[in-house]
């Protein structure tokens, strides 16, 4: 296998044992629970609802998002890196992990009253998707930190891209049936799977599209159990909650003050932080895109989310286990790679046209789904999207495990979950601000290559031996 270059040992349990299967398992279920809010709040079901709805026009939809979005990151930049190191001085997750996903949960479910009409409706969504993400990506810094207690080193890789392909099929099956059970389109009424949508929900109010809100705070309830029931913690330090904070708090001061130590794992969190910063807003955006340029409805979107999940899933399985059978790094960069050649592919579509001078039929709302050429074009770069994505976050993962000095796992997640926000609000508020200039959406989403260039850039600087 390939080991990067570190200036400690990875974390390794207590008793110098690692539990058994079935706490592993459970440890997964985490991954499972929480996706459906990015797959059906921040992607694929609200967020697109969110623009062709709530907002006065699409373009001002993908502004007020990108907006939102940029406020949770600069929110978990601030906080992530604290509230990791004092995690590690006291010991245990699982009570963090409580307290966030609580946060995470609640936030989900107030979208349900962001109904078309309602006064307040665009304030009350934007409020509460910053407030559930902030919650759902403190609540993964401290179920992250959890992971060199579980399998030994040459396992991380297939750990962290298991889980991430875990998380996949969770949002994958939590997708179809918000489109083949809750969501109808306005025009015929019917869901996906051409049904009447249950608990009369009406299409009209898109009270189906609503519903992805409370269903994933009832999704990530039942399912984070098998984690909190089954894997064990970290034992208590027997540190007071003031005295963990004050431990906390020096460590990663210290940490921060000797950054030179930690050479490798620092650029590599720099790095982390450019091309996890564009993938925040290509992710937030993918959906607005499409609802806005090619008129795609909850049903296309859905379709496309469906199919982009399960690609998403394959790469990470695959992922996981390139990880450990060539290294984190070569994995990260071959998925940039291919990051940016999407990205200069979907700026060159339009309704009509591709490869920037090619014409090409418009779509028409006869033809069927995906029945334009550049639709089938985005559609084919959105599948090579998320066969990479999951690789791509899963491998880095990983190797910050491998990269973290023994013992504070928790607060170099908390830096990592910094060096994916300190700048989260930049790319998509470079996104809004271009989008709100320009008027076009399109122009919004120049910037990512950008990030993807220069995060594989650094990337390739930092020193991974094998």
């Amino acid at each position: 296998m390939t080991a990067a270059t570190t200036d400690a040992p990875p974390e390794s349990s207590l008793a110098g044992a690692y539990p058994p299967r079935r706490s592993v398992v459970a440890w997964l279920f985490f991954d499972w629970a929480c996706q459906p809010f990015f797959t059906l709040i921040t992607t694929f079901v609200f967020a697109p609802y969110f623009a062709a709805r709530l907002a006065a026009n699409p373009a001002e939809g993908q502004a007020l998002w990108g907006y939102a979005t940029g406020l949770a990151g600069l929110t978990i930049a601030l906080a992530s890196p604290v509230l990791g190191a004092i995690a590690d001085a006291s010991g245990p997750k699982k009570p963090w992990i409580a307290a966030f996903g609580a946060m995470m949960a609640l936030a989900s479910a107030a979208l349900w009253w962001a109904a078309p009409g309602v006064p307040f409706a665009v304030p009350l969504a934007l409020v509460a998707f910053a407030i559930g993400t902030i919650g759902a990506e403190f609540a993964t810094v401290f179920n992250n930190s959890m992971m060199p207690r579980l399998v030994p080193p040459e396992k991380l890789g297939r750990l962290s891209g298991t889980g991430w392909a875990t998380g996949y099929v969770g949002g994958l099956i939590s997708l179809v049936v918000t489109l083949g059970l809750l969501a109808g389109s306005p025009e015929t009424g019917r869901t996906l799977m051409g049904l009447v949508p249950l608990f009369g929900l009406d299409p009209v109010t898109a009270a189906g599209d609503r519903a992805a809100g409370p269903l994933t705070a009832l999704w990530f309830v039942v399912f984070v159990m098998p984690m909190f029931l089954l894997t064990p913690d970290v034992p208590a330090t027997g540190a007071s909650l003031r005295e963990a904070a004050g431990r906390g708090v020096r460590a990663l001061a210290n940490t921060i003050a000797h950054a030179r130590r930690h050479g490798a794992v620092m650029r590599f969190l720099l790095a982390n932080m450019v091309y996890q910063d564009g993938l925040v807003a290509l992710f937030a955006f993918g959906g607005i895109y499409a609802a806005g340029v090619f008129g795609w409805g909850t049903i296309e979107i859905g379709i496309f989310g469906i199919l982009l999940t399960i690609t998403g899933t394959i790469g990470a399985f695959v992922g996981g286990r390139l990880d450990d059978a060539i290294g984190s790094k070569p994995v990260i960069l071959g998925a940039l790679g291919v990051l940016i050649t999407c990205c200069i592919g979907i700026l060159s579509l339009s309704s009509d046209r591709v490869l920037f001078i090619v014409p090409a039929e418009p779509p028409q709302p006869a033809d069927g789904l995906y029945a334009s050429l550049p639709e089938k074009v985005y559609l084919g770069l959105g599948l090579l999207i998320g066969l990479v994505a999951g690789p791509m976050q899963a491998a880095s993962r990983s190797l910050l495990v491998r990269l973290a000095p023994e013992g504070r796992a928790g607060e170099f997640f908390g830096l990592f979950a910094l060096s994916g926000k300190v700048t989260s609000f930049l790319a998509p508020t470079m996104v809004a601000v271009a989008t709100q200039a320009s008027g076009t959406q399109t122009a919004g989403l120049a910037v990512l290559v950008l990030f993807f260039g220069s995060g594989a850039v650094i990337l390739a600087g930092v020193n991974q031996r094998t």
